[in-house]
């Protein structure tokens, strides 16, 4: 029986990665080619378990609301980043689609942490779920936190159940200092038609002023937006996405974003151990050159 009759979409791609590791840059980019179908919401986050930072769900996806993500022609690529640290994933996407591809964003680690501690902080998730986060040496013994910096420790168990063939690594910088390089050997990596990319077009970074906390009539504005049919919203948002426009960056919706600190050296000693071996792993899974990032270690 065939995907299809089964409901199952034929998703030929997934987007791997981590949180505050450029893929939400990437899938913004790759939404202009025509023969690449990016999944909307970009993180529709049915396949893995892991539907966050924190959210953890087993059951299996809601087939209905999956297909849906995908409206249009080309290959249905699925930009949940949540999937690469997840442990019942491959097994799930090997079972499902045999035959798929995959983009993993690969951040240098430290920084990535560091950047992914401060974004849970500021959109205060920490609260919701009752986690302790506000000392960095916390935060880290917290697996929620690690699992999606231990690279070598997720991609071990995708390289078990597919040829490293199917696997396009992209060091992220790559997208700031050579943005159409790594846009062409992902339409190669996928099969597609080489396409002219309109880089300036692409505005949407989920960067650290994005992130503003939001106020009461901010969430009252959030809630009436959550009601309204996507086919009426989309339009709109995709629209002013593409102008680089973030509503709630307005001062009656959200208010400035608080600095903090850093972690000190001592709150972070775990971690680079951590890392240093899982670096290890990673190169020797993979072959992905490390080097430069384990020599920050010392």
């Amino acid at each position: 029986m065939t995907l299809e009759a089964q409901g199952i979409p034929d998703v030929g791609a997934f987007l791997l990665g981590a949180p505050k590791s450029g893929t939400t840059w990437l899938a913004s980019a790759l939404e202009q080619h025509p023969g690449i179908c990016v999944s909307n919401p970009k993180e529709p986050n049915e396949v893995a378990t892991h539907k966050g930072t924190f959210d953890r769900d087993t059951e299996l996806p809601d087939w209905g609301r999956y297909s849906s993500c995908f409206v249009g022609e080309g290959v249905k690529l699925d930009c949940s980043v949540h999937a690469l640290a997840c442990p019942l994933t491959p097994q799930r996407v090997s079972e499902w689609w045999p035959d798929a591809r995959f983009i993993v964003c690969l951040r240098e680690p430290v920084s990535r942490t560091i950047s992914h501690w401060n974004m849970v902080l500021d959109t205060k998730e920490v609260a919701q779920y009752g986690a302790d986060w506000e000392s960095f040496g916390n935060a880290w013994r917290d697996e929620r936190l690690s699992v999606d910096t231990l690279y070598g420790t997720s991609l071990a168990r995708w390289y078990d159940l597919f040829s490293g063939d199917r696997f396009l690594l992209i060091e992220s910088s790559r997208m700031r200092s050579e943005p159409g390089v790594v846009l062409s050997e992902i339409v190669e990596h996928l099969g597609v038609a080489k396409f002219d990319f309109n880089l300036s077009s692409v505005h949407n970074a989920n960067t650290a002023a994005d992130r503003r906390p939001i106020t009461l009539f901010g969430k009252l504005f959030k809630g009436v937006a959550s009601v309204i049919p996507g086919i009426i919203k989309g339009p709109i948002v995709k629209s002013l996405q593409s102008r680089g426009v973030n509503v709630y960056k307005l001062p009656v919706l959200s208010s400035k974003r608080k600095g903090r600190d850093g972690p000190s050296e001592a709150d972070m000693v775990a971690m680079k151990e951590d890392v240093r071996a899982d670096l290890g792993v990673l190169e020797e899974v993979t072959g992905f050159d490390a080097s430069i990032w384990s020599a920050g270690l010392q």
